[in-house]
């Protein structure tokens, strides 16, 4: 057979060997050259770029100080504000003088006692005068709260602080004594509110403070031991031992919390706080330590407070009110010239003194009780439920033409359940049925507590078979005993944000807007007020009864978080959720600046703020002059002290720092905005009311958009 293939000689194999060994050779030298002219182009471009850089750097260097002049003569707006308040304090103070309308000035303690004292001495326990007089002790605990919240500290002593705890918590106390006194004159004449079908004493009084329901069991019937306040939806089912017993149940449904520790109530905000020019430097410097102290903490475990922190005896408050204030801080200080600040910085207590640290940690220890309410993480929501069985006192008896009643001096008193004698023999439990308030958004079922006086907490045990009724709006559930009850909700449902957006709607006005996971809430902005325009939970509008209400932004915060729609971060927040951490240096500065020039430039959520790292913030940009949804974002970065336009946009496929062409740096927000802005833009920015650019940066402040989102 003759082969199809010749065999290829020995020679031939060598030949093509080498020539492929070339050919790789001088494929190598191509690949090699070509490698080292990129390279060469590459040095070249970078070069190139990094002169251009040192360029712009050094323009933005040259005409740091006088930009930083130019922004400094715009923040005089915050000086202003924060004088213009302080006129209107003290005006409303002397308007209050001159009205002589019989009410006490609640800052004057004088006055305040004097009121307590004649309410006291006034025998008068019909309930509907006690519930009249109560509106006007919470309107005077209100103006306490509110002194304590939006007074800087330059103004309030700490004198004046423990002082106004204190009349607080007075106020409180006697108001709950009026509440019982109002009772036990109820159970003397039961049969002024007596069933005709069950023959037992029941009554529903209600206003928008409070909703008092009371029953008698003056029958003594087993099979009436249940019962529903038709006027409230609230009732009960008692043990047959108490049914057979002389013995009153009575609800009462305040809707604020006066149970609480006092902290829990008054609850500050980051505000600006400046004094004068002199001090603004300062001031700056005071919020973004707060913010960095803050920022250290939130590797720590979550700690709770040490009683003289709660001030619940109104103490040792002062540090709960102290608010650190803020305005752009000039990098270029001296180190002698930040120690100096250093020393008479408004740092709060808990950070000064290692001791109280100390005592702090102790707390954390012996509160390790998973029964214990945290009460940094969950906050009471839609008021307290006062739940009490009471021993009937003697009634009223008819003879002839007298009515006459056995006075007893032990007051209102309490029926004993369990009963002392036998507290380790079991004990069937109280079943309660509580209508949730129509006021108040529960976003998930609440967490059900009752108050434990001697630990001055609250606690989840005595507490068992919880039965919601979403539809109903009610919740059902056993006591082993009969307690103080609150709902309580995490604080920290509706952050981190999805998303946020600011944007002038006029002369003066703006709207905030903030999407959480739950709800998406507009805040009106106009002038030196903001309104809640709309809370929508699933396509509805909600919360109809606080939308269309002019309020201040500290006010607003208190409404909302009422509501249970809580949009403003605390100081212990970030223990409990992820959170997207800023330097404070970047973020308060973010804040001023976006405030100056929200009256003609709308600001959202970026993406990329996740990405750009802890020292800058990123967030889109657009001028807006006209009535009309936002189109032409931009993306801006700034660190506090170097603002920049980027390349990229929302859509990018991957993050970079990357100059938008044709662009430079500035030292200052405001500056880099200038660059591409209209004259009537800047004409807007610089004519906008200081009054409305104080109130954009507390709520930017209160709700820390860049950070929480």
């Amino acid at each position: 057979k003759s082969s199809g293939k010749k065999k290829v000689s020995k020679a031939e194999q060598l030949r093509l060997q080498k020539e492929e060994e070339e050919r790789r050779l001088k494929e190598e030298e191509e690949a090699q050259f070509q490698a080292q002219q990129e390279e060469a182009a590459r040095l070249e471009k970078e070069r190139i770029e990094q002169e251009q850089m040192e360029k712009l750097e050094a323009k933005d260097q040259e005409r740091r100080e006088s930009e930083l002049a130019e922004l400094h003569s715009l923040e005089q707006k915050f000086l202003s504000a924060q004088q213009w308040k302080k006129d209107y304090r003290a005006y409303a103070k002397w308007e209050h003088y001159l009205s002589c309308d019989g009410s006490p000035d609640p800052t004057v303690l004088q006055e305040i006692n004097t009121f307590m004292s004649l309410w006291r001495e006034d025998q008068n326990e019909d309930i509907q005068l006690v519930m009249e007089k109560g509106e006007q002790v919470l309107n005077l605990i209100e103006k306490l709260q509110y002194l304590l919240l939006d007074t800087p500290p330059s103004e309030i002593t700490e004198k004046e602080t423990v002082q106004y705890q204190e009349s607080i918590q007075e106020l409180q106390n006697l108001l709950h004594q009026k509440y019982n006194g109002a009772t036990e004159h109820l159970l003397k004449t039961t049969n002024m509110y007596e069933d005709p079908e069950t023959g037992n004493m029941q009554a529903v009084i209600k206003d928008k403070n409070v909703t008092f329901c009371i029953w008698a069991n003056l029958k003594k019937k087993v099979r009436l031991k249940n019962h529903v306040f038709c006027g409230a939806q609230h009732g009960f089912d008692l043990p047959k031992s108490l049914a057979m017993s002389s013995v009153a149940v009575r609800i009462l449904h305040t809707h604020y919390d006066h149970v609480s520790p006092l902290w829990l109530q008054c609850q500050s905000v980051p505000k600006l706080e400046v004094l004068n020019s002199e001090e603004l430097t300062q001031h700056s410097k005071d919020n973004v330590e707060e913010l960095e102290e803050e920022e250290k903490k939130a590797g720590e475990e979550p700690s709770v407070p040490t009683e003289e922190e709660l001030c619940y005896d109104g103490r040792k408050s002062a540090i709960s009110f102290k608010e650190n204030s803020n305005s752009i801080a000039d990098r270029n200080e001296t180190e002698e010239e930040t120690e100096k600040k250093s020393e008479i910085l408004d740092v709060p207590s808990q950070v000064q003194d290692p001791l109280m640290q100390e005592e702090t940690n102790e707390k954390e220890e012996a509160t390790a009780d998973e029964n214990i309410v945290d009460l940094q993480q969950f906050v009471p929501v839609g008021g307290v439920y006062h739940i009490d069985a009471l021993q009937l006192p003697p009634q009223v008896k008819q003879i002839k033409d007298w009515s006459v009643v056995e006075l007893l001096d032990v007051g209102l008193e309490a029926y004993p359940y369990p009963p002392e004698e036998a507290e380790d023999a079991m004990h069937p439990p109280i079943q309660i049925t509580l209508r949730l308030s129509d006021d108040v958004i529960y976003f998930e079922d609440p967490v059900i507590a009752r108050w434990d006086p001697a630990g001055q907490q609250w606690r989840t045990d005595g507490i068992s078979n919880i039965t919601y009724e979403t539809q109903e709006k009610s919740v059902t559930f056993e006591m082993s005993a009969f307690y103080t009850i609150a709902l309580l909700q995490d604080a920290h449902l509706n952050v981190p944000y999805q998303a946020w957006e600011l944007q002038p709607t006029g002369v003066d006005e703006a709207l905030l807007m903030v999407t959480t996971v739950f709800a998406t809430i507009h805040v009106q902005i106009k002038g030196d007020q903001c309104m809640l325009s709309s809370v929508v939970v699933e396509e509805k509008d909600v919360l109809s009864h606080i939308t269309g209400k002019w309020l201040s932004p500290v006010d607003l915060r208190a409404v909302l978080k009422k509501a249970g729609v809580n949009i403003f971060p605390g100081e212990y927040s970030h223990k409990y959720v992820s959170v997207n951490k800023k330097a404070p240096l970047a973020e308060v500065r973010a804040y001023q600046q976006m405030a100056l020039v929200a009256s003609a430039f709308a600001f959202a959520w970026s993406k990329w703020n996740l990405e750009a790292g802890q020292e800058q913030v990123v967030f889109k940009v657009s001028e807006h002059l006209e009535a009309d949804s936002v189109k032409d974002w931009s993306l801006y970065m700034f660190n506090g002290q170097k603002a920049q336009k980027l390349k990229i946009t929302e859509t990018s496929e991957a993050f970079s720092e990357e100059l938008e062409e044709d662009s430079e740096f500035h030292s200052t927000l405001y500056h880099m905005l200038k660059d591409i802005a209209s004259k009537e833009a800047i004409d807007k920015v610089q004519t906008a009311s200081f009054l409305f650019i104080d109130v954009v940066y507390q709520l930017l402040l209160a709700t820390r958009v860049l950070t929480y989102s």
